[in-house]
């Protein structure tokens, strides 16, 4: 199937031939759908902290700081361009006409031009597209007199400007302060200033970025970094990553066969945040914090996030510490009584939500040690949730896995069979949505960091149709980073307040009252 030329570009990629035939055969089989039990409920599957609870578990992260190393892990290598999808389209279709303009906001809705132009002086980046207009001798203040409105979103989206849609969401101005404005990657510094700080006051930080924009990174940290470690009286160490070009997969034809680019090359496209596993199976922490660049909020909305982030720490340590407790009693202890045996089963199924299978013999000592070990020696993930109240995304639900044990899991919309009645149901009941706000333990009992990638689930990948040059492909998608790629882990599942989750999807997103600094 494949020649010398293809040989030699997986070579390059240091993808195996093995893995490409892998690939394809998914094309041709599909992935299966998960199975969903029931959704993760407050009481069933997800826990609610009261006020004194989060007291202590703030205490015992706080206690064990000094012994502990942290990093803030930030998935940054995203363009912007969906970003201003809308404000595009005005730019293509617009013919400067006022009937033109008009028919345009009736169809646009919420998210107008008229919002956009009329409250232009809100965006923390005004002063920034005032500046470069100036530099091209064109006043920005007359331009909107004018109604000259392609000409200012060509001087903020193209390379005549400030050239926004290509840059990447951490690179673009979020929140305007008194004296200055702050991109959503100086808004995690602040973060991690705050929470992720060791006994040396050293706060780790590690971005993946693409190769383009890796040094717009570090020219804009050279820029803040001082101010921010005088501020908030700690030291930055921020470190980068690239997505791996051996995660990208194959895309094809729609008879499943290889897509070649003109020269005969097989296409091959990114494996989506899921190929990112690889990037955080590098790092050496004991507690990796995991937060979406644009899910950022001005000071005075952090402190919530802050004393949640230390909550779910908290929380992952205690039970961490009773894991590593259990796992060695499981190793060192030859005699092991059944009420002890049956005390870890209770914990694994009431607090790792981790329900066993019914060919489970466990009146059977052996047996159940064997699968206490396996179920307790994972990596960790402590995950908050916030009630559902609309946003787009994956859900917390009680999942079957392939042994035939139950256990809670994020899932995407997409691997759901929403042509089941009774799976659509489960989906409908589901009451929170998964913000992407990860605390997680990747090191084993003995100190040793866990192969994350031998804990992935394979057949959670999905397919999507797209379009090269007017060509119809299919494109793949390896298991995402919070959904299959995290499968095999141990999970809990906490309730976190709305305020901590605040995603900057659209431009337009940044005009909410979340996002200015009043």
């Amino acid at each position: 199937m494949f020649s010398k030329q293809d040989q030699s570009q997986f070579a390059a990629k240091a993808i195996d031939s093995k893995a490409i035939e892998e690939q394809i055969n998914n094309f041709k089989t599909g992935f299966p759908k998960m199975k969903l039990k029931k959704p993760a409920t407050i009481g069933d599957g997800i826990s609610q902290i009261g006020e004194h609870e989060q007291e202590i578990y703030k205490e015992v992260f706080t206690a064990h700081v000094k012994s502990l190393s942290l990093l803030k892990f930030v998935p940054a290598s995203g363009a912007a361009t969906r970003m201003f999808k809308s404000l595009y389209d005005f730019l293509n279709t617009y013919q400067g006409t006022e009937d033109e303009y008009l028919k345009f906001l009736c169809n646009k809705g919420p998210e107008t031009m008229f919002n956009f132009f009329d409250r232009i002086d809100d965006f923390a980046f005004y002063n920034d597209l005032k500046n470069i207009c100036s530099e091209n001798d064109m006043d920005l203040e007359k331009m909107l007199d004018k109604n000259e409105f392609k000409q200012i979103l060509a001087m903020l989206l193209t390379r005549k400007g400030l050239h926004y849609s290509s840059l990447p969401k951490g690179l673009l101005k979020f929140h305007r302060y008194k004296l200055y404005s702050r991109t959503s990657f100086e808004e995690h510094l602040v973060e991690a200033l705050n929470y992720s700080k060791n006994k040396n006051k050293d706060a780790q930080i590690h971005l993946t970025v693409s190769d383009d924009h890796k040094v717009l990174f570090e020219d804009r940290l050279l820029k803040t970094k001082a101010t921010f470690e005088e501020k908030y009286d700690g030291k930055l160490k921020v470190s980068y990553s690239v997505q791996k070009s051996s995660t990208d997969t194959i895309a094809v034809d729609m008879n499943n066969e290889p897509f070649r680019n003109e020269d005969g090359s097989i296409l091959f496209r990114p494996g989506g945040h899921g190929a990112l596993i690889e990037n955080l199976n590098e790092l050496n922490a004991d507690v990796i914090f995991i937060k979406n660049i644009d899910n950022v909020v001005p000071d005075r909305l952090k402190e919530p996030t802050y004393a949640y982030k230390k909550v779910l720490a908290g929380i992952l340590l205690e039970n961490q510490s009773f894991i590593f407790d259990y796992l060695k009693i499981l190793e060192e202890d030859k005699d092991i009584s059944m009420d002890n045996l049956q005390e870890m089963l209770t914990f694994l199924e009431e607090k790792l939500c981790t329900k066993a299978p019914a060919s489970l013999k466990v009146e059977d000592p052996e047996k159940l040690k064997n699968y206490l070990f396996t179920k307790f020696n994972r990596p960790i993930r402590v995950c908050g949730m916030v009630k559902n109240e609309g946003e787009p995304g994956g859900g917390p639900f009680w999942s079957r896995n392939s042994d035939g044990s139950v256990s809670l899991q994020i899932v995407e919309g997409s691997q759901i069979d929403k042509t089941d009645v009774r799976q659509k149901n489960i989906l409908e009941r589901s009451t929170h949505f998964n913000p992407v706000d990860l605390v997680c333990g990747t090191k084993d009992y003995k100190g040793n960091k866990f192969d994350l990638p031998k804990f992935v689930d394979k057949q959670t990948g999905f397919i999507s149709e797209k379009s090269n040059n007017g060509n119809d492909l299919k494109a793949m998608e390896l298991p995402g980073l919070w959904n299959g790629a995290m499968s095999d882990w141990n999970t809990v599942f906490v309730e976190v307040p709305s305020i901590t989750f605040n995603p900057v999807k659209t431009v337009f997103d940044l005009l909410r009252i979340e996002h200015r600094n009043l």
